[in-house]
């Protein structure tokens, strides 16, 4: 089977099928925990807050699978939300249990008071700066790649060298991707990015269990 994109009901379906079907990847949209569990990829996309696509996710029967489609290697691509929710704990209105995919906790971008503080929620195009853990992901791309942002929140690895990239925001860099093995994120909407968000689509395609 190829590539499935997952359908929770909290996923912005339409822009990333067209960005696959750009790539030429075979794909399907599911939200079957079956078909989803015997995929070769896995796309988990999302829009919205954190305990909402939990619930949604745990309502859609699709928690376990997940989690056991990460375990056995089979890579797994988290965008935006779909990235927040790898996490362990996510404390976007209140306290959430994550997939715990990768232990860390979703917390509120930093904020700082005055005119020249970056506002939240951070929308629009941000330069990124890849870490050692993105190595192979963004080996493709420009140092200083482009990405389009929309979010509030943002994932805060327990480990380091988890991060995969970051952005400077309000005196600190925060995380915008991971990379775990087979399980990567992008907080960034690469499917809204460009020639190059695209790039780091067909990067994720590439890689085997």
């Amino acid at each position: 089977m190829s590539t499935v994109v997952v359908d929770y009901g909290r996923g912005n379906l339409f822009s990333l099928s067209q960005a696959l079907r750009v790539l030429g990847a075979s794909h399907e949209i599911s939200s079957d925990p079956t078909r989803i569990a015997a995929a070769e990829r896995v796309v988990l996309p999302g829009v919205g807050a954190f305990g909402d696509g939990m619930a949604a996710l745990t309502d859609a029967g699709l928690v376990a699978p997940l989690r056991e489609i990460a375990r056995r290697g089979t890579p797994m691509l988290g965008i935006c939300l779909g990235m927040q929710l790898l996490a362990g704990r996510g404390l976007e209105f209140g306290d959430h249990l994550g997939l715990g995919i990768i232990p860390g906790i979703v917390e509120r971008l930093p904020d700082l008071p005055g005119d020249d503080a970056m506002r939240i929620p951070n929308v629009g195009w941000r330069e990124i700066s890849p870490m050692s853990g993105g190595t192979d992901l963004f080996a493709t791309l420009p140092p200083k790649p482009m990405m389009y942002f929309v979010h509030s929140y943002a994932m805060a690895p327990t480990d380091p060298a988890c991060i995969a990239a970051t952005i400077p925001f309000n005196g600190r860099d925060v995380c915008v991707s991971v990379r775990v093995g087979n399980v990567v994120g992008y907080q960034f909407h690469p499917e809204k990015s460009g020639a190059q968000g695209l790039e780091l689509i067909r990067n994720f395609l590439s890689m085997t269990a």
